[in-house]
């Protein structure tokens, strides 16, 4: 077997029940492109912060969950920062945890060279891809980058049929725009590997890591329960398997 890749990893929990089936092992990648209004870890930004670890190390500590993992349909979730922005690394982990029978997910914003980040999305049992905006205008203020990059990730995930599922916040005043949903809704029906859309409320979590002046949606309200459930029965009636 080759050498552990190393890198840097921001954080990780365990007993995570949102990012993908079962209990999850959700590790936490340092480094990211973006610079999404809303993130809740702009800690995890710079590439020289965390601590830096190898891939054996981190399936290693993998493993201390399996067990409970197992039981429930779970394994182990590769998020961010921005798993991507580590290609080699986030492969490796990958490639280790399949090896020990380890279900993986790969959540990310799909942001990267399709030539490096290719062999990483290939490796994942799943991929969680979230869709800021299809507006690009609007993609370019949420996030300070243009949505061409993830839209061409989106296409290779169709064209190689893996398992997909699709993650968009809603945020008033920015990505809550109808045309917008609309669009996103027209472009997520053609796609033949989606097992499942989340439609996502907006939320402050993590505010207090910004530094003072730096985060802009202090105003911004939480979306309106009702409009979310109206927006999802929108996106089951059209066909769509939104949660």
């Amino acid at each position: 077997m080759a050498e552990p890749v190393k890198g840097r990893i921001h954080s990780y929990e365990t007993c995570g029940m949102v990012d993908g089936p079962g209990l999850r092992f959700v590790l936490f990648l340092q480094g990211c492109p973006l610079r999404c209004l809303y993130c809740h870890n702009p800690d995890s930004w710079s590439a020289r912060g965390g601590r830096e670890m190898n891939s054996q190390e981190v399936v290693n500590e993998v493993l201390k969950y399996r067990s409970w993992m197992e039981a429930s349909g779970g394994g182990l979730t590769l998020s961010g920062g921005e798993a991507l922005f580590q290609p080699d690394f986030a492969r490796d982990i990958l490639i280790r945890c399949a090896r020990k029978g380890i279900h993986t997910v790969l959540d990310t914003a799909g942001y990267g060279k399709l030539e490096r980040i290719a062999p990483v999305l290939d490796a994942a049992d799943l991929v969680i891809l979230d869709i800021k905006s299809v507006n690009e205008e609007v993609h370019k203020k949420v996030t300070g980058v243009s949505g061409a990059v993830p839209l061409e990730t989106l296409n290779y995930l169709q064209e190689t049929g893996k398992p997909l599922w699709i993650r968009h916040v809603v945020v008033p005043g920015l990505t809550d725009d109808r045309r917008d949903l609309a669009a996103l809704k027209g472009m997520l029906l053609g796609l033949k590997n989606l097992e499942r859309v989340e439609l996502l409320p907006f939320h402050k979590m993590g505010e207090e890591k910004w530094l003072p002046g730096r985060y802009t949606l202090e105003n911004t309200p939480i979306p309106e329960a009702d409009f979310m459930k109206a927006l999802c029965s929108e996106f089951r009636e059209a066909g769509l398997p939104a949660a």
